[in-house]
């Protein structure tokens, strides 16, 4: 329980809680229930300019998600719908 007061206030705590704060997210989720590897819009969202994934982190995207769009970015470079560096 948190401390109150005289005035009846609850006391600040130190720190923030995980619940608490509030991440910007830097891109939509995804709509869809499946990643697919021929949307080449979508997979590039993901992509710095050196052709790396962005972490989940950046990208707000669940674990699910995340997994399907590394499958997905790795099949379209197998195929050589995407490059697997960036451009330079």
């Amino acid at each position: 329980m948190a401390r109150t007061r005289e005035n009846g206030a609850a006391a600040p705590r130190r720190g923030r809680r995980a619940a608490e704060r509030a991440r910007p997210r830097k891109y939509t989720r995804i709509n869809s229930d499946a990643v697919d590897y021929k949307d080449l819009n979508l997979l590039r969202r993901f992509l710095s300019d050196k052709g790396k994934t962005r972490g989940r982190r950046v990208t707000g995207l669940s674990r699910k998600h995340q997994q399907q769009l590394s499958v997905a970015v790795k099949r379209a470079r197998e195929i050589a719908l995407l490059p697997y560096v960036g451009e330079r």
